[in-house]
């Protein structure tokens, strides 16, 4: 087995993350920076905030622990030079929020780069035992993959009987933007019975709000992330007319989008969520 930086193996347990690189449990002081907001909240979670040292603007859990931690910057415009700085071991980062060309930058002087990209709720439990086993918290991963085990059937046996809505989560306006079908998004929406409509073949489409009508879509959903959508937003759409036919709500996108220890709580809140807006009328 291939040994990395600071690090020794982990007898027959392969920690392979999403490019099938393979990591080696790495020792007692692995520095880690964290490009991903809802994996910085998962290192905490894990019991690991003492070894951050470097994480987004963006990553904002848990408060108010995560304020202690320096900044290197966006997802899309970190810092290089700050993550240098830090004599990270660790970089974790992720294939949609993360730009390939600086990671790999990045990956010049530091040690090891571990890639993640869950792509479906379920995703989480691999999540949590890839970075248990990296930085030795395989008890600590295996109780939130309980936890999140529990979350995730009681969300799905709660809307299973609920009649299936056609979704369209949309994520920006001007332009205004949406989500195809391969994404985690839509598999979580997925799993409470909302099944989203796609547009194109792009992962991020643009659409014009005079497409809706053509898409048999019966609820929209306006994310609060990356565009912070709100009330007069929600009027707006309605007031559209290729929108008439369709339910118009807000949604929290940090239980829609964030995996990691957040999804637990995510899955509750659709189930909640889908079973309070059941009645809603048009």
């Amino acid at each position: 087995m291939k040994r990395n930086v600071k690090g020794r193996e982990t007898g027959t347990t392969r920690l392979v993350d999403a490019l099938g690189h393979v990591h080696v449990r790495a020792d007692a002081n692995a520095r880690i920076v964290c490009l991903v907001p809802s994996i910085t909240e998962l290192l905490f979670s894990l019991d690991l905030g003492a070894q951050v040292v470097g994480r987004t603007g963006f990553c904002a859990h848990p408060k108010p622990a995560v304020r202690k931690v320096p900044k290197v910057g966006g997802t899309k415009d970190f810092d290089v030079g700050k993550i240098r700085a830090l004599e990270a071991t660790h970089l974790i980062v992720n294939v949609d929020e993360n730009p390939k060309a600086d990671v790999d930058t990045a990956a010049q002087f530091v040690g090891n780069v571990v890639v993640t990209h869950p792509m479906g709720p379920e995703d989480n439990i691999a999540l949590y035992r890839l970075l248990g086993g990296i930085f030795g918290r395989e008890r600590e991963a295996e109780e939130l993959a309980e936890r999140f085990r529990t979350g995730f059937r009681a969300a799905v046996a709660t809307t299973r009987n609920l009649p299936r809505e056609r979704v369209l989560y949309v994520i920006w306006k001007d332009p205004w933007m949406t989500i195809s079908n391969d994404t985690y998004i839509a598999r979580t929406l997925e799993s409470v019975g909302w099944d989203h409509v796609e547009i194109g073949s792009e992962r991020y489409p643009a659409f014009s709000l005079d497409q809706i009508a053509g898409l048999d879509v019966d609820r929209v959903l306006l994310s609060s992330e990356p565009y912070a959508f709100r009330a007069r937003d929600v009027d707006f759409v309605k007031q559209q007319p290729g929108a008439a036919k369709a339910i118009v709500s807000l949604i929290d996108a940090e239980m829609t989008s964030w995996y990691g220890s957040r999804a637990i709580k995510g899955m509750h809140y659709l189930a909640q969520l889908r079973s309070s807006l059941r009645d809603d009328q048009r």
